[in-house]
Parts: structure tokens; sequence; C-alpha cells
């Protein structure tokens, strides 16, 4: 048996290390994230670091993995990659893991600043997305459709819960609800409405109407032999 590394002295593992960058974004967003200071985190030197992530980058991509193996309902380790895909239904596979990756990235909005500008790379993410394209051909869609659903899918629930993220604290700040309710009623009287009536404002409701319509519409180009 060979003599265990410093790293592996100390209990590390790249699951281990990829959740300590992970907490360290949370905690101060994706700029205080360096090799020196996830070192310091973990205690160990930062070159120790450099046996489970050869790089930043290769750090970063390890993060939107842990990220989106928290989402995607096909990312499961255990499963192989076309068990259960022609019997999933694809419009709720899609349901959830929209739901499921606005979850997860409402609890780590420090990796929303680098989220949709990584592809997937790792080979954990990669076969997570093998299964996603898996149950959508087996369902019927061309492998191209597949593909473009995935990806509209994906950079959607990013953008739209940046947004979210990126919503002032105050409740009266500019263009926010109550905001919108002093405005001058007579020029903006449908705004206003629903700012005072709620009618619209509440972002899941906006999300679940999005990812809704999105589905539907990938339903009806299936139907209409749209390909991609």
């Amino acid at each position: 048996m060979g003599k265990r590394t410093r790293g592996e002295r100390a209990g590390l593992s790249r699951t281990r290390v990829l959740d300590a960058a992970l907490a360290l974004v949370d905690r101060e967003g994706a700029g205080a994230l360096t090799m020196r200071r996830l070192g310091v985190e973990l205690d160990v030197e930062a070159m120790t670091l450099y046996h489970y992530v050869p790089n930043k980058d290769a750090l970063l991509d390890g993060l939107v993995e842990r990220l989106f193996a928290q989402a995607l309902p096909f990312a499961d380790e255990k499963t192989e990659p076309d068990a259960d895909a022609e019997s999933a239904d694809w419009r709720a596979l899609l349901r959830t893991y929209a739901v499921s990756l606005r979850q997860a990235l409402l609890r780590h909005p420090g990796v929303l600043s680098f989220a949709a500008s990584r592809p997937a790379v790792t080979p954990a993410t990669l076969d997570a997305v093998e299964r996603g394209l898996t149950a959508l051909t087996a369902s019927g869609f061309p492998l191209g459709s597949a593909v473009h659903a995935l990806n509209t899918l994906s950079l959607f629930v990013v953008g739209h819960t940046a947004a979210e993220a990126a919503q002032p604290t105050q409740a009266d700040a500019p263009g926010s609800p109550a905001w919108l309710a002093e405005l001058d009623a007579t020029r903006y009287p449908l705004l206003t409405q629903a700012a005072r009536n709620g009618a619209g404002t509440d972002d899941a409701e906006r999300f679940d109407f999005a990812i809704n319509a999105l589905v539907t519409g990938f339903g009806a180009a299936l139907d209409q032999g749209v390909s991609g």
C-alpha cells in the first residue's frame, strides 16, 4: 500500500473540496474563491488542492456540477444512463428539473455569476445531460430538438433566478410593486392595478407560468414534427 498524500491524511476528497468551495462562495461570493483561500478553509496548502482540481477553471466547473447534481432528476449516478428513460414522462421530467434547478440556485446564489457561462464538461454533468437526452429522444424528440429543449430550459432557469436574486431588498425600491402602485393611475391603469392587486408580481408564479408555457411549446413543436 502506497504512502498516503497530505490531502488524504487530511481526509480530503474531490467532493469535500467542492463542497467547501461552494460553502465559501455562498458566504462571500465568487470573487472570494481562490485556491489559496480554499486551502485555508480546508487547513491544507493550496498546492494540495491541485490533486483534486487541476486549476481554477476545473474548480468552477466542479461547482456547476455540484449545483446541477442537486437539480437534475436524471443525475443519479447509481442509475444506468438509460434506466427508466423510456417510461418517464418527459413533461414531468423537465418541470421537475426546472423547479429543482431554481431552488438549488436560490440556495447558492453565488454560483449564478458564472453558471450560465460554463458549459457541461465534467463527467458527472455530462452523464446527467446524456440521461436527459436519452429520456427526451425515447419520447420522440429528434436529437437536435432534445438538445435545444434542455439548453433552452437551463438558460431560462438561470436567467430568471439571477433576476430574482438581483432584486432590491427595499419594499419600495424603484420597479417594486409598492413603487409601481404609486404611479399615476390615469396614465398606467393596468400597471398600478396589477401592483396593488399583486397580479403577476409573484416570482414563483411567474416562473411556473413560463415553465409550463415552455414545456407546452416543446410538446406542440414535437406534435407538429418540428425538428432541430
